[in-house]
């Protein structure tokens, strides 16, 4: 193992006293091609071309020596001490950070960074960063090779936002380019490159206060306490689909998180879509009924959550949709059930209000490959002056839960 394990980060500017002094000790360096051309490594000490850090970690493990790691930006921040400091590596490191590249994105902006999000996209799981960036109003992307603005801008469609891209951070060939995402994908950009994406309607709780905690859009913390809310938090009556005891139930079944993209079809008022998105999720919301989009969409601005409101039928209006990771059908029979369970998400959420219905929706979720669950909910709402029955609803309440294949 090697004696000395120091990792270095470098964001274009002179080295430190510290870094230097490790540096000229070094018997090992690894690191980019740019970084072992700096005049401070020594020409006697062995060089590492850094491409696998799992690689190169394997190699310092077995080296004798004292060994320098060099990384762009903090290396700790979404960075190489990670593996480094694996459990099968066994190797105990002394960083020496600089400046991030998202800090120094965000300070070629002159933009705070405390309430963005941090994403790292690649190609295998780009829509992943993709839905971050339609679900928040800030987000910093660190990209690499095939899951660079360009891709990230065809993956939004629709979505408009606005593209700081940062190239080349550090260095003389750096530059930052504004332009709105639509005309991000007419480029080939240089890598490595920083996309600060910005947009969205803040609204609600969101526009107001200062922060306390990061990657929280400012004021977040302080909206409605918990989930499940009361109609009245969406305007009052809302349609019997979307009983609170229903909606919490769904939600439960759902899971949305941060990352994955809700359907929320036949939204309604927009209750479930607004409070998937609460979860952090990427949310589109498709109702049929104009009105009903308005008022998903008003709902939405009253939250301060982003939802992708879409007017039209489905299941024909689903074919150009991005796909989906967990479905909620409000409506729609067993037509539209059919085409969500083609499109393979993790889950779909529905109900019926007789059991025969909820035989032939549960049937077309197990013909499309699903284990099926339901539920029978019979809630009671009582008026607590009197103790009396106010409204009784009953539902049944399918899930279907997609089958893993062999």
């Amino acid at each position: 193992m090697a004696d000395r394990v120091t990792v270095i980060g470098w964001d274009g500017s002179p080295l430190t006293a510290a870094a230097r002094s490790a540096l000229g000790a070094a018997t090992l360096v690894a690191g980019a091609a740019h970084h072992l051309a700096l005049p401070e490594v020594p020409p006697h000490a062995e060089r590492i071309r850094l491409g696998s850090v799992t690689l190169a970690a394997r190699r310092i493990a077995q080296h004798r020596g004292t060994a320098v790691v060099l990384a762009d930006g903090d290396p700790g921040f979404f960075g190489v001490v990670r593996t480094l400091r694996a459990p099968e590596h066994g190797l105990e490191v002394e960083v020496v950070p600089a400046v991030s590249s998202v800090a120094a994105a965000f300070a070629r902006a002159g933009m705070p960074w405390d309430d963005a999000q941090i994403v790292v996209a690649h190609s295998r799981d780009l829509r992943r960063a993709v839905n971050v960036c339609r679900a928040h109003t800030k987000v910093a992307v660190l990209t690499s090779p095939g899951a660079g603005p360009a891709e990230l801008a065809l993956l939004l469609g629709g979505v408009h936002r606005t593209f700081v891209i940062c190239e080349e951070l550090g260095t003389e060939r750096e530059q930052v380019t504004v332009l709105t995402s639509d005309k991000a994908a007419d480029h080939v950009w240089r890598d490595p490159n920083v996309v600060i994406v910005v947009g969205g309607s803040p609204g609600g709780a969101a526009a107001q206060g200062t922060g306390w905690i990061a990657g929280h859009e400012v004021g977040h913390p302080t909206g409605p306490r918990g989930w499940g809310l009361p109609n009245r938090a969406y305007g009052g009556a809302l349609a019997e689909g979307e009983t609170v005891q229903l909606r919490t139930a769904q939600l439960a079944r759902l899971g949305p998180r941060v990352g994955d993209l809700v359907w929320d079809i036949g939204t309604g008022s927009g209750a479930a879509a607004v409070e998937a998105a609460r979860f952090g999720a990427a949310v589109i919301a498709v109702d049929a009924d104009p009105d009903a989009c308005g008022r998903a969409a008003a709902v939405a601005r009253r939250h301060g959550v982003q939802l992708q409101v879409v007017h039209g039928r489905a299941p024909q209006i689903l074919e150009d949709l991005p796909e989906p990771d967990v479905v909620r059908i409000g409506g729609g029979g067993v037509e539209v059930v059919t085409a969500c369970a083609a499109r393979r998400p993790e889950r779909i959420v529905t109900h019926a209000a007789t059991r025969d219905e909820a035989e032939l929706l549960g049937r077309a979720l197990a013909d499309g490959g699903y284990d099926v669950e339901c539920a029978l909910l019979q809630s009671v709402d009582l008026d607590t002056s009197v103790w009396v029955e106010r409204e009784r609803s009953v539902v049944f309440l399918l899930s279907g839960y997609r089958v893993p294949h062999p």
